[in-house]
């Protein structure tokens, strides 16, 4: 008879609570007894046993009484022959490792170069490293999630590997689980074959601090959508710090659910900007004094550091790695580092380096210059305060690419070179008369060229 109440109660609930939260959540509790107006649950993990409590223990009260069930209370325990699991904060071996290598955390490996104190601050990256800072202060969560993005090569991995030390020498009782979205859909999945999707959602949603890089990598994969959507939503529940990194601000990223979209939106989302000239040269500067220790017999000649910065515009880890051969290329040949020798040393560096603006980045900055939506730039509205910027971006994409009229028209949502050119003629105009236009084409030239 318990059981049958136990049956029609659960069936309500998945009307209730919906078929992915039941599968999930009620549908491994066992009832056990229902004495003096108690109903004794089971559940197969102690995660679970809280979340369920926590969650849905009205819902499962008020379902058995609607079930006819004499019940004034519902109580979940750990199964019989089920170990407890340990609460993570108990258990001394784990303070005495740092996140990456914790043995319960399967998460990627934290490189040790990128620490805050190896991080260049720049204007164009000086608000991402402030709440990074801040979030690897520890303590009661501010904002939920960081959300940081930026092109290749900007410092968003090293500014996430950079938390994870922080955390992890200075509050070592968090777990904190740093990993690629592609290592999340790979667990997820290798969960699913193994037929352990408990344990993989006992462990990601028991970690204090969960960080994601490229979460751009699961936009399309439904199933890894979902459980990261379900974990993200837990983790907030229970006040602990997410940190997502991605080449691109949530609203930009295709094929990304609209609730996982929203909920990325709702935190504290920080550009990490191309690098300006400033900041690229503090970057070699401090790189060349860290390899001096390595070639103390070198002499770098003035002015190099300098040209480099100038020439080499595309992202740092190219920028660091034209330094590096040029300190060991001079050390090889024991030549001093001069500008003929890094001209040479790194002619095709240089080349590639050349700038090379692309319409996809004019409709991004323009975009966020003007406050609109991408989709919106390229798509059919034509309200004036969408029109405008879109007429702007064509401009920009005509005389800092090469691309043809037709070629410009595709990438603006499939339209006629008539149109471009109008926009173009219309910008021309608007330019010898409107001072605030000419002053803003001017200002996204800078930084499309810088």
């Amino acid at each position: 008879m318990t059981k049958e109440l136990w049956g029609q109660a659960s069936d309500e609930l998945r009307k209730t609570v919906g078929k992915t939260n039941h599968s999930t959540w009620i549908a491994p509790l066992e009832i056990v007894a229902l004495n003096d107006g108690i109903a004794a649950l089971e559940a197969p993990t102690k995660f679970m046993c809280d979340w369920v409590s926590r969650n849905y223990g009205e819902p499962i009260l008020r379902a058995l009484r609607n079930a006819g069930a004499p019940v004034e209370r519902v109580t979940i325990s750990l199964g019989a022959g089920r170990a407890p699991v340990a609460e993570p904060a108990a258990t001394p071996a784990r303070k005495a490792h740092r996140p990456a290598e914790d043995q319960d955390l399967p998460g990627a490996p934290l490189d040790a170069r990128f620490t805050f104190d190896s991080f260049v601050v720049g204007k164009p990256n000086e608000l991402a490293h402030a709440a990074a800072r801040r979030v690897a202060e520890g303590g009661p969560v501010t904002f939920n999630p960081l959300f940081l993005y930026g092109g290749v090569g900007l410092g968003k991995t090293h500014l996430m590997h950079a938390i994870a030390h922080e955390l992890s020498a200075q509050h070592s009782e968090l777990r904190v689980l740093y990993l690629s979205a592609e290592q999340f859909m790979y667990r997820f999945v290798q969960a699913l074959r193994d037929r352990q999707i408990m344990d993989f959602k006992e462990l990601f949603r028991s970690v204090d601090v969960l960080m994601v890089d490229d979460v751009q990598f699961i936009a399309g994969k439904d199933s890894t959508q979902e459980e990261f959507f379900h974990t993200f939503n837990a983790l907030v529940d229970q006040g602990k710090q997410i940190v997502i990194s991605a080449d691109r601000a949530p609203g930009e990223i295709k094929d990304l659910e609209e609730r996982i979209r929203s909920r990325l939106q709702c935190g504290l989302v920080v550009d990490l900007h191309p690098t300006d000239y400033e900041l690229r040269l503090g970057i070699l500067q401090t790189k060349a004094e860290a390899y001096r220790a390595s070639y103390p017999g070198l002499v770098l000649a003035n002015g190099v550091l300098e040209f480099l910065a100038h020439r080499i515009t595309t992202n740092v880890r190219v920028l660091e790695g034209a330094l590096t051969r040029l300190f060991a290329f001079a050390s090889l040949v024991g030549r001093e580092i001069t500008l003929d020798l890094a001209q040479e040393c790194l002619a095709d560096i240089l080349r590639a380096s050349d700038r090379r603006v692309t319409i996809e980045e004019i409709q991004r900055k323009v975009a966020e210059h003007y406050n609109v939506r991408l989709s919106d730039m390229i798509g059919p509205k034509r309200l004036r305060t969408i029109a405008r910027p879109r007429q702007v971006a064509m401009y920009l994409s005509k005389h800092l690419t090469t691309r043809s009229l037709p070629e410009i028209g595709r990438r603006f949502g499939g339209r006629d070179h008539t149109t471009i050119m109008h926009g173009i003629r219309k910008i021309d105009e608007l330019m010898a008369t409107d001072s605030q236009l000419a002053e803003d084409i001017g200002l996204l030239r800078r930084l499309m060229e810088s």
